[in-house]
């Protein structure tokens, strides 16, 4: 048997035991039948419990109503199937909206009910305490027990969700690592085998050398040549599309960048924001790290593109710097010559030195110069720019995930304490009402329960209680007035309000089902 099946078989020997024992133990014939009758619809609850929870709440209350209409005679042997499955269908339950529709129905229903088989409204209130101590109330503590496991449950799933995005995170942060190393290295050698390339171009077409060295230069200049397309190709297919800034490595300064062109038989003038010509174009050591790469890196491609587009062409490179900005122009005239052929052109320096740029914060024009040529200029922030950076990568990357997880374990957690102040707050409100109903009630029953003096002065004793109950009042009082005598034993007494005398009530006394005694109580 499976372990449900046994607790729920456990269950059922737990709510039967109060009315099997109250039944062998006092014996009646009543209890007796009432007992068989509870036994194996507590059994059918039992087994519907987990699939329709409501419904099993609904037979141990169905039982409670028909054995009493203000369910506190028979709370004493199905106030464990009451709170059980009151428990059970707070716990069991998805929605709180369909249980609450059927305890409203209960509380409505027993007014009439009381009217109408008591007589006496008085018996709702005590109906409304019992269905609120025996049923909501345990009812309540099973929908925060509920809403308490989802908590935990949603804790653990959160925990598990969020350790799998962080991996996620750190795996991308990995890739865009790796493809940023890429792009440097695409950058780096790119550049030396395009200086590479031009040197061969050019010393191909020295004169001074015979046709076997020529070949062999030739021969040079195109592995250079396939070697950059090999590598363009390789580097190209790491490149990601959401590259984020790094840390740059150390590398060669501006100067070794303009010297090494020069010596690859590229004319370069370097000119100072005044207008004079100078060797020196000066460092970028006091620039931020991604600053200065940016920097090294528009200088390199530039330098690339031109001898790549426009060999022998001279090239103006400036390079200044103030508080807050740093500006780098490249310009390169018209080529004298074409450019040696087998040259590769990836076609996407450009591209991606702007996207360079613009994750350094700064903007990169790019286009034909003013007569004639062609011109890259950058313009960068010289501070402020890596913090910025690295608080949108992280605000982006590794600290999204944590903060959507708090957000949904504080909403679980505002939802477990609404059911907790729910839990108390619901019975709390409802016992206030039920004593703000008194009053009114109390006027209606005192009002519908007076007795006209014809009428009492015609009933006769030993009449038939049937016959009797045609003449009376709707409702009784709800007690009988101060100073009144206990009611014989064995009889059964009830009180009617007296018109003409409040302190003072009719007393009918019954004993099977006939009329035994009237009288006015207190005695006058």
């Amino acid at each position: 048997m499976r372990p449900s099946r046994l607790l729920d078989l456990g269950l059922w020997l737990a709510v039967c035991a109060p009315p099997v024992a109250l039944a062998i133990d006092d014996g009646d014939a009543r209890r007796v039948a009432a007992a068989a009758v509870a036994v194996p619809l507590f059994g059918a609850a039992t087994a519907v419990s987990r699939r329709w929870p409501l419904v099993a709440l609904a037979v141990p209350v169905a039982v409670s109503l028909a054995l009493d209409v203000q369910m506190f005679g028979p709370l004493a042997w199905t106030w464990a199937a009451l709170v059980v499955f009151g428990y059970l269908a707070g716990h069991r339950m998805a929605s709180a909206r369909p249980a609450l529709w059927f305890f409203a129905a209960v509380a409505l229903a027993g007014l009439p009910l009381s009217a109408l088989v008591l007589r006496d409204l008085w018996g709702w209130p005590t109906q409304l305490v019992t269905l609120l101590l025996a049923v909501v109330v345990p009812w309540l503590l099973g929908r925060w027990r509920r809403q308490y496991a989802e908590l935990v449950r949603t804790g653990w799933l959160l925990a598990d969700r969020l350790e799998r995005e962080q991996r996620a995170v750190a795996d991308r942060a990995r890739l865009r690592e790796r493809a940023r190393i890429a792009g440097d290295m695409h950058d780096s050698l790119g550049h030396d085998l395009t200086l590479l390339a031009v040197r061969a171009g050019a010393l191909e077409l020295d004169p001074g050398l015979d046709a076997r060295q020529q070949a062999a230069v030739r021969e040079l200049r195109e592995a250079a040549a396939a070697a950059t397309e090999r590598l363009r190709e390789i580097i190209g297919v790491l490149r990601g599309d959401d590259e984020g800034a790094a840390v740059p490595p150390r590398e060669e300064s501006v100067e070794t960048l303009v010297e090494r062109a020069r010596d690859s038989g590229v004319p370069i003038v370097v000119e100072h924001v005044d207008g004079h010509l100078d060797g020196h174009l000066g460092d970028t050591d006091g620039l931020p790290p991604m600053t200065a790469l940016a920097v090294r890196r528009v200088l390199q491609e530039a330098l690339t593109n031109a001898a790549k587009h426009a060999p022998g062409a001279t090239v103006r490179v400036r390079l200044a710097s103030d508080d807050d900005t740093v500006t780098l122009r490249v310009v390169n005239g018209r080529a004298p010559a074409a450019a040696p052929p087998g040259v590769a052109s990836g076609g996407s320096g450009l591209v991606g030195l702007a996207e360079r740029v613009r994750l350094a914060g700064g903007v990169l024009r790019a286009g034909p110069a003013t007569g004639g040529g062609f011109e890259v200029a950058a313009e960068l922030p010289v501070t402020g720019v890596q913090a910025a950076h690295e608080h949108v990568r992280t605000t982006a990357g590794l600290d999204a995930p944590v903060t959507a997880a708090v957000r949904e374990l504080d909403l679980a957690r505002r939802r477990v304490r609404r059911r907790l102040a729910q839990a108390v707050g619901i019975p709390v409100a409802v016992l206030t009402g039920i004593f703000a109903l008194l009053i009114p009630l109390s006027f209606v029953s005192s009002s519908f329960s007076v007795l006209d003096p014809a009428a009492y002065g015609g009933l006769k004793v030993g009449e038939p209680r049937d016959d009797v109950r045609s003449r009376l009042p709707a409702f009784t009082r709800d007690s009988p007035p101060d100073g009144a005598p206990a009611p014989p034993p064995g009889q059964d007494c009830v009180y009617y309000t007296m018109k003409t005398d409040s302190a003072r009530a009719y007393r009918l006394c019954f004993a099977r089902d006939r009329l035994v005694s009237k009288a006015v109580v207190p005695t006058p």
